[in-house]
Formats: C-alpha cells, structure tokens, sequence
C-alpha cells in the first residue's frame, strides 16, 4: 500500500524539481487533436467592449445562447448555451465547465452569465461535437471548458472602474499572489444601470418602461502545495442579480454560491479527485398586457430554490508506448421545486403551485489517445445510469380548501452509453486532417420537467413524461498553420438530436390550458414534447493572425438544422428550430504597442424564426464594438469602450401581438485602470 502510495503521489528524483503548482486539472489528451477545437485566449477574453463573458462566446461561431440579449435584459431561463444550432429551447445543449465544474444551472439548465467575470478566466476551449466522455454527460452540441487565471496573469492588483450610457456603472477587481508555494487569487465584480426600453418603439404601449440591472459577483480562489507531487485547489464564489423586464410585475431575482476541492498528483500516475456544492435561488414576476399596452396585471409569481452536488475521480496511469489512458467515474445529484402563485383576480393570486423532483447520473468512463508518427488516433465512452425521483405536482387555492392537483410521477431510471472516436493525421508541421464521431445524451432538466413559463402573452406548460435527448454525429476538418502567425481550421458535420425537447405550439388564446392556465388574446400555448429529431449540417471556419502588434481573428459558422416531427408536433416537420440562425459570424482586428492598445469587433447573425412554427421571423443583425486603451503613467490608463455603435436594431424575441423585443442599443463607456505591476 505504501508503495502505491508513493508511486501515485511523488515524482521520481530526477523530475521533483519541475513540479510547480499550476492550479489547473489534467492536462488534454493528445487524442483532442481529432476534434474540431478552439480556443479564446485571455486577451480576447479582457479586450471584449461589454466586458461580457457571453460576448466572448459570439466570438466562437455556433456558440449561441437561445436568445440574442445579453444578461443585463435577457431574461436568466433564455439563456442556454448550445453550439451547431442543436437548440430549440433555451437548456443548454453544450456542457459548460469551470476548472472542471459543471456550471449550467441545477434545476433549469440555463447559464448564469453575470457569474463569469472575463477577467478572472485564463482561457476558453470549445469543442464542437458531442460525447465527451471523461467530462461528464450532457455534451450534446460540444463542449466549452473555462480555466481560472493564476497570480502569473493576474498580476497583484489590477482595478477597473466605468462610467456608460443610461447612467451605468461597471466596477472590476482582480488580485493574484504567490503565497509560499501556493497561490491565492480574488476577482468581483459590480455592475448596475438604468437600462433601456426592450419593446421597440412603434410597438411600445404606456406600460412600457426601462428595464433596470444590478448584478455582482466574487470569486475566491487558493492552490495549496500537498506534497511535492500533489496540490489542492479550493474553490469559492458567489453571484447576485436584479433585472426588470421592462413592465410592472415582472422584476426578476437569482443568485447562487458555488465550493469546490479538487486534488491534483502529477508524478508517475496523474489523478483528479473533484467534489463540489452549488445553490441557486430564482425568482420571476410574469405579467400580461392589455389592448395597447396601456396596463399590466400580474399573472404568476414563481420562486425557484435548487442544489446540485458531484464528484468526480480521474486516472491516468503510465502506460507508455506513445498511448495515453485516462479513466474514472464522477455522479451528479440535483433537486429543487418551483413555487408558484397565479390565477390572479384583482391583483392578487388566488392558487399556488408546486412542483419539482431530483435527477440523479452516474457515470464510468475511459479515453484512450495513441499516438503513431503522425497519425493521433482518440477511443472514448461512458456508461451512465439516470434516475428521476420524487415528481410532484400540487395546486390548491390560496383561500383554503380541497387540493385541485396532488400528483407524485411515478420514478424512472435508465441508462446511457455514448462514445466516440477519431483520428488526426499530420500530413507535414503546417497541414492536418481529422475525423471523428461521436454518440452524446442530455438528461431533461428539472425546468423541463416541471416548470411551466411565460414569455408576453405567449404560455409554455412543462411535461414530466419527457425522455432523455440522445445525439449522434460525425465529422471532417482541416487544420493549417502557416508562417507568418496565420492558422485556420475548418470543420464540416452532421448531427442529430433524436428525441430533442422543444417548445411546441398546441393552441393560442383566449382560453385556460392545461398545465399553464389562462392565455390572453393573440398568446400561443405550448407544451414541452419529445420530437423525433432536429438534424444539423453545417460548417465551421475559425481564422487567426498576429504580426508584431497586429492580431486578427474571424470565424464563422453555417448551419442547415431541421425538425423532423410527427403526432402533434407534425406540423413542425421540416422547418428550422427557434432561435437558431442560418449564418453567424464575427471578426476582430487589434493592435497594441508599449501599452497603448486598439481593437474592433464586427458581429453577425442571419436571420432566424422566434417560434417552433417559422411563422414569427426575427432579421438579421450587424453591430460593429470598439475599444481602446490609452496609457497615462506606468500604472495608469484611460479606456473607452463602444457596443453597438452604430445603433443596429437586435431583435431577440416576437411575443403575441407581434410584439418585437431588441437587445442593447448603443452604448458607450469611459473608464480608468490601475494595474499594480
């Protein structure tokens, strides 16, 4: 046992000098190389003019949240992540990770953006493509991987404070120091703004207003020397946020705390041991408009209390032969109830409602790489078990009186494997080819399941009964690398989401629903339904370069997705899912030399429908973002920053009565940086 030990944790003698804490996981695979990867660095990440982590990720072509808003007047539950155009609805299809923790949120799936400071991260992988295996389920669409700056790009103090339009603040702190061998790092964040007026003009009633935020955030982060081979890593943050969606009743409330430890040993075998604890709290008003938008009513009250847990343990023995193994288990729990007041007379609610569960996966998986001269050869998969436990729903008027709903869903429980496989082939240092494919499944969320929501007028009623979503897909691409600081790497792909939720329309108001209640006038009700598939297709293209202080990056994306439906859903056989774009695309060009520094952003998005019908048609969008900044001492620097300079009109969303919603008009910001060095 002892020898075991020792093998695990500590390095030979020759190597005990090179070990350094670094604060990061294991290392990826060389086997990665199959896949269709990019990276967002941490200058793209600290140079966007929103200083908005889901800015950043526009940059990644096909990475895309349900809606086009960012999170000061999005609506948080319309913010799922997703990539290829496998949407739909607003869970998230991609699995999001931080330092190896799963980010999207307990009970609904979606992302809470106001959480990721740009500033406190060190990098961005994406990996288009599902079924990867050794980082948990639910990477339908891909994978997007998030790495925690050290005190190395930190540095000891960097301060950050703005001024923008609609009398907007943005306060920005991080702090990185080598404490002995270890490291502790610090990053929070204050934000706030009167906002704007999310209806568009010719369509706002005097009901109308603009549609405050408030949001905050800390990040605690320490890594502690163990042993000459072993580090821990501790985890600590927390998030608030206020938005109003632009009317009376419908302010909305979350906020959130995350722990987390994992262990690191590098030495003959490298290993992971992560445990980690998270709380979210969601609260939502949700109003309805009468005829010319004269006044609003309240029409339902939700509270939302989630958790999730997990743990995961990772191996990777040394094998040797130019084959790398790494193999392990991790489970995931989550649970949480919505609570619910509707079916309001005369401004006050008359019933309640409440219902939720908990959903359980653990998993086993293994990934072997192998590397033969120029051909890298990549084999995963996993084994997972699922469970749904503890379904209810219960409604029962306010005043007293007999239940009109006490129903406990029966539990359910299956299994999952996925895997996937390909190969790389280095043709010479600057031209390879991949392939691969790949098998992925999504668990339905806790939202999915139980959470019935509204949008305007338009209601969505939950379903307990939905299935696991399961994807399949494949790919070619190439990777080239040229002299003079240019790379580009292009990826073609099918996939296909069999049994993929979406939103599906059964009727429009008046009427009382099943599910959801009362509908108004011009409102569409649906319902969450299992559809046969949506089926993607579609290429990528990712563009770099950088000459002395010059530096440039495109990419775009092309996506052909298409619903097969039948039953009742038949109607939406062949059309587009919501939400999702043709063409998307955005380009960078930066300069920077002896501090002072200059970059423009352009970003493109086609057209796409808001409904499962294709009947309400959102246009396309160009917005154009700078920014610069400008040294004043060693220390000290002036900064300005523009979004949406040129005032485009940003549609995001099409509610009854073709009622059109915008994301941010322009905004512009002045601002100092002090940056202790």
């Amino acid at each position: 046992m002892r020898a075991l030990t020792a093998m695990l944790l500590l390095p030979s003698a020759a190597t005990a000098q090179e070990i350094v804490v670094t604060g990061r996981g294991l290392d990826s695979p060389p086997g990665e190389a199959a896949y269709a990867v990019t990276e967002i660095d941490r200058a793209a990440l600290t140079q966007t003019a929103s200083g908005r982590f889901e800015d950043v990720l526009r940059d990644a072509a096909g990475a895309a949240q349900f809606r086009r808003a960012d999170s000061r007047s999005a609506h948080p539950t319309a913010q799922g992540i997703t990539l290829r155009g496998l949407g739909g609805n607003a869970s998230s299809r991609a699995l999001l990770l931080l330092d190896g923790v799963p980010q999207a949120d307990p009970f609904g799936g979606w992302v809470a953006f106001p959480a990721y400071l740009p500033e406190r991260l060190a990098g961005v992988r994406i990996t288009r493509g599902g079924g990867s295996g050794y980082q948990g389920p639910g990477a339908l669409a891909g994978t997007i991987e998030l790495t925690s700056a050290g005190p190395d790009m930190l540095g000891p103090l960097d301060l950050a404070a703005f001024y923008g339009s609609r009398e907007s603040i943005d306060l920005v702190g991080t702090s990185g120091l080598r404490l002995g061998g270890g490291a502790l790092s610090i990053a929070g964040q204050y934000a706030r703004g009167d906002g704007f007026v999310p209806i568009v003009a010719e369509d706002r009633g005097p009901a109308d207003r603009a549609a405050p935020y408030e949001q905050a955030s800390l990040a605690l982060r320490a890594v502690v020397p163990v042993g000459l081979a072993l580090e821990l890593q501790a985890g600590l943050s927390g998030f608030t946020d206020a938005r109003d969606r632009g009317t009376a009743f419908t302010d909305v409330r979350s906020q959130g705390a995350d722990a987390n430890l994992r262990l690191v040993g590098r030495g003959p075998w490298n290993w992971s041991l992560l445990g980690y604890l998270q709380h979210r709290d969601f609260s939502s008003g949700f109003a309805s408009l009468n005829a010319g938008r004269v006044a609003a009513s309240a029409t339902l009250d939700q509270h939302v209390p989630a958790t999730g847990a997990g743990a995961r343990l990772e191996l990777s023995p040394p094998i040797g032969g130019g084959a790398t193994l790494r193999f392990g288990g991790d489970v995931r729990a989550t649970s949480g109830r919505t609570q619910e007041l509707y079916t309001f007379v005369a401004g006050a609610a008359t019933r309640r409602r409440v219902a939720g569960g908990e959903t359980l996966t653990a998993g086993a998986f293994a990934d072997l790489s192998v590397e033969r001269g120029a051909l890298t050869i990549n084999l995963g998969g996993r084994a997972d078990h699922w469970s749904l436990a503890s379904g209810a729903l219960f409604e029962a008027p306010l005043a007293g009186g007999a239940a009109l709903t006490d129903t406990r869903f029966a539990d359910r429980s299956g299994w999952a494997g996925t895997g996937r496989a390909g190969a790389a082939l280095a043709l010479s240092p600057a031209l390879s080819l991949r392939t691969a494919a790949y098998l992925g499944w999504r668990l339905p969320t806790l939202n999915e399941l139980y959470r019935p929501f509204r949008a305007g007028t338009d209601a969505t009623a939950a379903n307990p009964l939905l299935d696991p979503e399961r994807s399949r897909g494949i790919e070619a691409g190439v990777d080239v690398t040229a002299g003079g600081g240019f790379s580009l790497r292009a990826t073609g792909y099918w996939n296909r989401i069999g049994g993929a939720i979406g939103n599906v329309t059964l009727g429009t108001g008046p009427g009382n629903f099943p599910g959801i209640g009362f509908v108004a006038a011009g409102g569409a009700y649906r319902q969450r339904l299992n559809l046969d598939a949506i089926v993607a297709k579609g290429a990528e293209v990712d563009l770099r370069w950088q000459a002395g202080p010059w530096r440039a990056s495109a990419s775009w994306a092309y996506t052909d997705a298409r619903v097969t439906a039948s039953g009742p859903a038949r109607a939406l056989d062949g059309l587009r899912p919501a939400q999702t774009a043709r063409h998307q695309g955005s380009a960078t060009l930066g300069w920077q030399d002896d501090g002072l520094s200059l970059a423009v952003t352009g970003r493109y998005v086609g057209p796409q429908f808001e409904d499962d019908q294709n009947a309400r048609a959102l246009a396309r969008a160009f917005t154009l973002d700078a920014r610069a900044m400008v040294p004043v001492t060693h220390s000290l620097a002036l900064e300005l920053r523009g979004e949406n300079l040129g005032d485009a009109r940003v549609e995001t969303a099409i509610s009854g009565g073709d009622i059109v919603e915008r994301a941010a008009p322009r905004t512009l910001w002045l601002g100092v940086r002090y940056r202790l060095r």
